[in-house]
């Protein structure tokens, strides 16, 4: 069986711990692993092959974390320069795989917490999937939650999909029983999705498949821009699951929770004796049942209860609990503002290494920049700033138009605007330098990429 995992996702309503170029999915939320490690470790048991379905700057974080996990998991990826939907997403994956092998696919930002009851679902909807049926896993809903969609079923025969409802709605649809939540997992087998994508959609499933014909084959599938743009956006369900006669339900009881939601996450995290989140730099005063996420700083609450305190190196937020739908009205606000926030941490991930934002102001930018051993930058150009470059530790090859030196620690380089250039790590430790930018821009957009190892437009 193949796990087709899907990376797709923001996680806007987790700002400012999720980002888009640092989504929920990667992010260490528990004992140092990922949501994204935990999927492929809970189905690295059953699945003999992983297809990871990821845009290109998660496709990076996606593998680093991949091999953090210290298995040999065979592993192929997708990429797709624009987001499309789960339909296309899924479709494309199915195209490049056996069509009678089980494909089953899940996001990659999903807590299941119950292991065992987990693979016995798992084993059931895999019997449905090798009757060429379409499986769905619906969970067992403990409250009514009005952001998700629901599953009208009577044993495992689906009756209908329902939006997400108001909580009047909700609340009849708990008291019926016969009402799940929907997973956003399913199991099938890649010709039978595909040929009920063709008779449902047929212009997506056609989209799809021109896509596919041009897909760059090599260490990853990069689907080319405007094939894939091409594609009309819709979600499985829609094109699909809603009209299908072949779909089933398998009802899962297995401590499910799509951590959309700091409320959510808050469920699932450790607390003290007063109901708080335990955080080592908090300082709480008669304060109660806080949830409080923070590593930077020493955070001190007074009398306060019921609040959800976030605290990153650059942006900070407070709401009451039953707040947290409200996060992404926030998110709104700053993209319409033109504000980097929503998309990328102070400290950036990139495929070799990171790089921190320690200072910035008008002309100028200044970063901690650290190249991980063998890795190389992309030979670049900027039309807007000169950079500086002090090496504080490691030693950095640096090329500067026909010019290649090594820059030891405690020495610098300068590169003027409009010149080629090029940073490498050819040692065996990590190179820590600081970058000093100086110019009239300096966006993380203005790079002219000539050659780059990592395929990156």
């Amino acid at each position: 069986m193949i796990n087709l995992i899907l990376c797709g996702g923001s996680g806007t309503r987790l700002w400012p711990i999720s980002r888009t170029l640092l989504p929920k999915q990667f992010v260490p939320l528990f004992k140092e692993q990922s949501l994204f490690q935990k999927t492929v470790l809970r189905n690295k048991d059953f699945c003999d092959q992983f297809l990871i379905v990821s845009n290109q700057e998660q496709y990076f974080l996606a593998l680093d974390q991949m091999q953090a996990l210290q298995n040999r998991i065979d592993s192929q990826f997708i990429l797709e320069p624009v987001g499309r939907n789960t339909a296309p997403a899924i479709a494309l994956a199915c195209m490049a795989v056996d069509p009678d092998a089980i494909v089953f696919a899940t996001p990659s930002d999903h807590l299941i917490k119950d292991q065992v009851a987990y693979e016995s679902a798992v084993a059931k909807a895999k019997q449905l999937a090798e009757q060429d049926k379409l499986v769905t896993f619906g969970i067992q809903p403990t409250y009514p939650e009005t952001g998700f969609g629901y599953i009208e079923a009577q044993g495992e025969e689906v009756l209908s999909f329902k939006e997400k409802p108001d909580y009047s709605v909700a609340e009849s649809y708990l008291a019926q029983g016969s009402f799940y939540w929907n997973s956003g997992m399913f199991c099938f087998k890649a010709g039978v999705f595909l040929a009920e994508l063709k008779q449902h959609s047929p212009e997506i499933f056609d989209a799809c498949q021109t896509a596919y014909q041009q897909t760059q084959q090599g260490a990853f599938l990069r689907i080319p821009m405007e094939a894939m743009e091409a594609i009309p956006a819709d979600s499985i369900d829609y094109a699909v699951m809603e009209k299908s006669a072949h779909v089933k339900v398998v009802p899962s009881d297995i401590g499910w929770s799509d951590l959309g939601s700091f409320e959510s996450l808050d469920q699932e995290l450790e607390k003290d004796a007063n109901g708080n989140t335990q955080v080592e730099n908090a300082l709480l005063l008669n304060s109660k049942n806080n949830l409080i996420l923070g590593e930077q700083r020493t955070i001190a609450l007074i009398d306060l209860e019921d609040l959800m305190v976030i605290d990153t190196a650059d942006a900070l937020l407070i709401a009451p609990k039953g707040s947290g739908q409200k996060v992404k009205m926030i998110v709104e606000q700053l993209k319409s503002q033109g504000s980097e926030l929503p998309q990328i941490h102070r400290t950036a991930h990139r495929p070799w290494g990171t790089y921190t934002i320690l200072e910035s102001a008008e002309r100028y930018k200044i970063k901690r920049i650290v190249v991980k051993p063998g890795k190389t930058l992309s030979l670049q150009k900027h039309l807007h700033r000169s950079e500086h470059w002090i090496v504080v530790s490691g030693t950095a090859t640096v090329t500067v138009g026909e010019n290649v030196q090594l820059v030891r620690p405690n020495e610098s380089t300068y590169i003027p605007i409009g010149e080629k250039h090029r940073l490498a790590n050819d040692g065996r430790l990590d190179l820590i330098l600081i970058e000093a930018q100086v110019g009239e821009y300096t966006g993380e957009d203005d790079i002219i990429r000539f050659e780059d190892q990592y395929n990156r437009q």
